[in-house]
Formats: C-alpha cells, sequence, structure tokens
C-alpha cells in the first residue's frame, strides 16, 4: 500500500513540476538556464520514483544471480541516500520559508524575479505587496530594488518593480534601483556597493526563496539580515521548492 501511494505521489509530482516549469519555460527570455535547471529536476523527480517504485516492487534486490543482486544493493542504498539528500533540502527550504524577524532598519533589499511575458508574476507582486509593508511599519527605511535580466522590451527586474511601486505612488525617492545583477549572488555583491553591509537590512523575497537568500547575503558580507519573506503561489510552491533544491546543490557542488 506504502509503495502504491507513493509511485502516484511521485508521478503525479513529476507531472505537476513539468506542466509548472514549461509554461516558464516558454514565458521567460532565459530560457536556457531555466531548460537546465528543469533536467536536474527531472533527475530529482526520477530518483524519488526510484525509490517508489523499490519499495513497491523491490526490482533493485530481485535481480539474479547474486553478482547481479549486490549491484542491485549498491543502488537501492544510492537511491536512498540521494532521495534523503534531496528530502533533507526540501524540509530545510520550507522550514526557512517561515522564519519571520522583524526589526527596525535603514534599508530593506527586495530582490527581483524574472518577468514572464513581460509581465510581472504573481510572486513578484506579493514581494512588491510585503516591500510597501515593510514602508508602512518603517517609513524612514529605503527599497532597494535588485535585478537585471532585461525581458524583450529591455526594462530589467528592478525597473519594473519600481515602475509598479510608483503606480502604487510610493515615491521615487524611496527606492534605489540595483539593475545589473544577473543571480542572486551580484545582486548582493552589487548592493553592498550600495549601502554598508555591516548595518542591520531587511531582506524580502519569497518566503521559498529565504533560505537560499540569507545564505548567500551573508556570503556577500552582510551581518545583520532581517527576515520578510512574502507570501507565494500556493499552486507553484511545490515547484519552487524543488528549483531551490537544485540551486543550493549547485552551490553546494560547485561552489559557484
Amino acid at each position: 500500500m506504502l509503495g502504491n501511494i507513493l509511485i502516484i505521489l511521485s508521478v503525479a509530482f513529476t507531472i505537476y513540476l513539468s506542466i509548472v516549469m514549461i509554461n516558464r519555460i516558454n514565458a521567460v527570455v532565459l530560457k536556457d538556464s531555466y531548460i537546465k535547471i528543469f533536467c536536474y529536476e527531472l533527475l530529482i523527480c526520477a530518483v524519488l520514483i526510484l525509490l517508489a517504485l523499490d519499495i513497491r516492487f523491490g526490482f533493485f534486490t530481485r535481480m539474479e544471480p547474486k553478482a547481479l543482486k549486490a549491484v542491485g544493493w549498491v543502488l537501492r542504498v544510492i537511491v536512498i541516500l540521494l532521495a534523503a539528500v534531496f528530502l533533507f533540502f526540501i524540509g530545510k527550504i520550507t522550514i526557512g520559508s517561515f522564519i519571520h524577524t522583524e526589526a527596525p532598519a535603514e534599508h530593506a533589499i527586495v530582490l527581483g524575479l524574472a518577468l514572464e511575458n513581460g509581465k510581472p508574476t504573481d510572486d513578484l507582486l506579493s514581494r512588491l505587496d510585503t516591500a510597501e509593508q515593510c514602508l508602512r511599519d518603517n517609513p524612514d527605511a529605503t527599497l532597494i530594488l535588485t535585478g537585471g535580466n532585461p525581458d524583450e522590451s529591455g526594462k530589467t527586474e528592478a525597473a519594473a518593480m519600481r515602475d509598479i511601486l510608483v503606480e502604487r505612488r510610493v515615491a521615487e525617492d524611496k527606492m534605489i534601483l540595483e539593475d545589473q545583477a544577473k543571480t542572486t549572488k551580484d545582486n548582493f555583491i552589487n548592493t553592498a556597493h550600495l549601502i554598508d553591509p555591516g548595518i542591520p537590512v531587511v531582506l524580502i523575497t519569497s518566503n521559498y526563496h529565504m533560505d537560499r537568500a540569507v545564505k548567500t547575503a551573508k556570503s556577500a558580507g552582510f551581518k545583520n539580515i532581517l527576515r520578510m519573506p512574502a507570501p507565494s503561489s500556493f499552486i507553484h510552491y511545490g515547484a519552487n521548492v524543488i528549483w531551490e533544491v537544485v540551486l543550493e546543490l549547485d552551490e553546494l557542488i560547485f561552489k559557484q
């Protein structure tokens, strides 16, 4: 029974993830990087499906003769270890998405998100909603809007966020743009040249992204990071967590 449930869940999740990612790939400018991440996500799904199949049918250790059975045991251990690593990071990212720290700060860093078909996604709009809340709680703060990666029209993520906030009647002198970065790491490296990374700073990004963003900010020299996670799309949350798993493992393995 457990094996059947795990097979159904893992296959259903793979189909769900594929639908989400194919839609994103068709909507963004940086298609190559999205396709690469999607391939790694499918590898994670394949490992989880193999684990579910082995729990249900035990096919790794049913092979004969004994030499093949020994190979099967090795494969089983590898799959279990890989699944354990993936599940650890899934849990770590999920727990990190719930941590919220509040305190006044002079600046709030708002991380950008790729535009889809030239329009802000629901998660990017949620980050801006959270940025507005930050200003209401701390009227003296300045928002640092980060993100390059221009869309087909040439508009960067930072510029798109500024335009939306201006439409919402946020004063332009409350915003500083960092519109050169291509990655989250570059966001913080560039921002560290704009403000003193030693002072407290509020970090605003989607909840699923917060765990990796905080780690990246610390590696760029930020000492006192206050978390203000923005709620993310419930429908896309699972796909976004797997996205973060891929990027965390990429940073861990390749030190990028």
